[in-house]
């Protein structure tokens, strides 16, 4: 699909159900026209991995999705070689020749037919496709750096078999909740945004079309209760997901507005520490004022 500017990618965006503000729908467009990674930071539940899907949806293409995590490595973001396969492989070239060259032996070994790809190489020999890097933050110094060739050329290569291109470069995503500063190295070769949580408005309409069977009413007392919620010293302050499980949680209450014995009952949708929950339990009525 061929989008022609960030007013276009907004409206192809809110087809998928994400609503993008004017920022993240610009910066979304300049990664696709730019053929640029983008680098998304902000609070946790401001709907960085949700903007890598809905681009996956609204854009028709596929979505590969890598998982990061503290200790993850090349083996588990790039490739694996299937050494059972291998090993039954050799041992078949062993029973079915007398003489058996080992040198051609070694080479049938690792080809494309034993290689294992995992996200990184999946994305190049995909392409066109959106490449999500989730939590890049929980990763280390050295997994960054390992980065930077596929973000520099849309390649790696792989010793044992050669240099793997994307004919087309796939469109990257990276989050990051900020548990820590991700090197400037890695932040130049991208484009930048910042998200923070909606306003209100905003809010309100994600709940709506998220949610077609919620009233205004309701839509606009949760999402009042939230940015509330958000202003608290809370160990997890809840985000756009939390907001829709809350009013999903009312919803199937058969709740038509929040008052305080409805939010008691369903706190656990929206906090998830108990020291959160019983600092806003006691503060419940000044919360839906």
């Amino acid at each position: 699909m061929t989008v022609n500017s960030p007013e276009q990618l907004a409206q192809t965006l809110e087809s998928a159900g994400y609503l993008a503000d004017e920022g993240v729908a610009t910066a979304a467009f300049l990664a696709l026209r730019m053929q640029r990674p983008l680098f998304c930071e902000g609070e946790p539940g401001t709907g960085k991995t949700s903007l890598a899907v809905a681009l996956s949806r609204s854009l028709e293409l596929p979505l590969i999705r890598l998982q990061c995590h503290e200790g993850i490595d090349a083996a588990q973001a790039l490739y694996e070689w299937d050494f059972p396969r291998q090993l039954l492989h050799l041992r078949a070239l062993e029973a079915g020749s007398e003489s058996l060259d080992v040198e051609a032996a070694e080479q049938s070994l690792y080809t494309e037919r034993f290689l294992l790809a995992r996200p990184l190489l999946k994305a190049l020999t995909t392409a066109p496709c959106v490449l999500l890097v989730d939590e890049i933050d929980r990763a280390d110094d050295e997994f960054e750096a390992f980065l930077l060739q596929l973000l520099d050329e849309n390649a790696v290569t792989i010793p044992e078999y050669g240099e793997v291109r994307a004919e087309q470069p796939p469109l990257v995503i990276l989050t990051s909740n900020r548990t820590r500063e991700v090197h400037d190295a890695l932040k130049r070769r991208c484009l930048y945004h910042w998200l923070e949580h909606p306003d209100l408005a905003r809010e309100v309409a994600i709940l709506r079309r998220r949610l077609p069977g919620i009233g205004e009413r309701l839509a606009t007392q949760v999402s009042v209760a939230v940015r509330r919620l958000r202003e608290l010293e809370l160990l997890k302050p809840p985000g756009v997901a939390e907001s829709l499980d809350w009013a999903q949680a009312l919803l199937a209450l058969g709740r038509e507005e929040l008052d305080v014995e409805a939010a008691a009952r369903t706190l656990g949708a929206v906090l998830k520490y108990t020291e959160d929950m019983e600092r806003v339990r006691a503060k419940l009525d000044a919360l839906l004022a």
